[in-house]
């Protein structure tokens, strides 16, 4: 996730002031089926100066507890990730998600994974049932445009980066085939009996 360079230079409350100040992790607003919603933002996760042992501390004590025992989805950002930036890592991914309360595991309703790239899903496809441990991985979907987010999240009550909507901006000018939804490799549609029938979103299961 970082170098040890790095992170002699800066403490741990330092690192936990950093993700608050970037508001990665953010409770914000509900989805359509009433889960709150953890809004993730990969882009500004700073991999290389914060250790997977201060994620894990600022989740357990600061997200974790203000959820509740309520249930709740995630929507995660991958709008502008950059491998050699901003991702953790293999074993920093595994390691949140097994260091993540099995109570909190159960009440996890769908994670929505907002403008993946190929190389995420060539990546999850290989390694996400490694990663993403206690039935957490079947709960993943693409989701290629903001407007089909919009069919399962309250679009008023979560606040979006700007970076994402000058993707959207880049996607409407090229228009490429694999962000309007079609796959070359027979995919399941993703399909939420609480709303709408025809849903342009994928399960991760479509690559699987």
């Amino acid at each position: 996730m970082n170098s040890p360079t790095s992170l002699m230079t800066t403490s741990i409350s330092e690192q936990e002031k950093l993700i608050h100040k970037l508001q990665i992790f953010k409770i914000q607003g509900k989805d359509k089926r009433g889960c709150s919603i953890l809004r993730v933002i990969g882009k500004l996760f700073p991999a290389r100066v914060v250790s997977v042992e201060t994620v894990n501390k600022y989740l357990q004590e600061k997200i974790y507890p203000s959820l509740e025992q309520r249930k709740f989805s995630i929507v995660y950002l991958h709008t502008g990730v950059n491998r050699t930036e901003n991702f953790p890592g293999i074993t920093a991914l595994r390691s949140v998600c097994d260091a993540m309360p099995e109570n909190v595991k159960a009440r996890l309703n769908a994670v929505y994974f907002l403008h993946p790239s190929l190389q995420s899903r060539f990546f999850l496809a290989l390694f996400g049932r490694l990663i993403f441990t206690g039935g957490v991985y079947w709960k993943l979907n693409y989701v290629t445009r903001l407007e089909f987010l919009w069919e399962h999240v309250k679009r008023k009550e979560i606040e979006m980066p700007e970076f994402v909507y000058d993707h959207e901006e880049e996607l409407d000018d090229y228009r490429p085939i694999m962000d309007y939804g079609i796959e070359g490799d027979h995919p399941r549609v993703y399909i939420d009996s609480t709303v709408e029938p025809a849903v342009s979103m994928y399960s991760m299961r479509c690559i699987a």
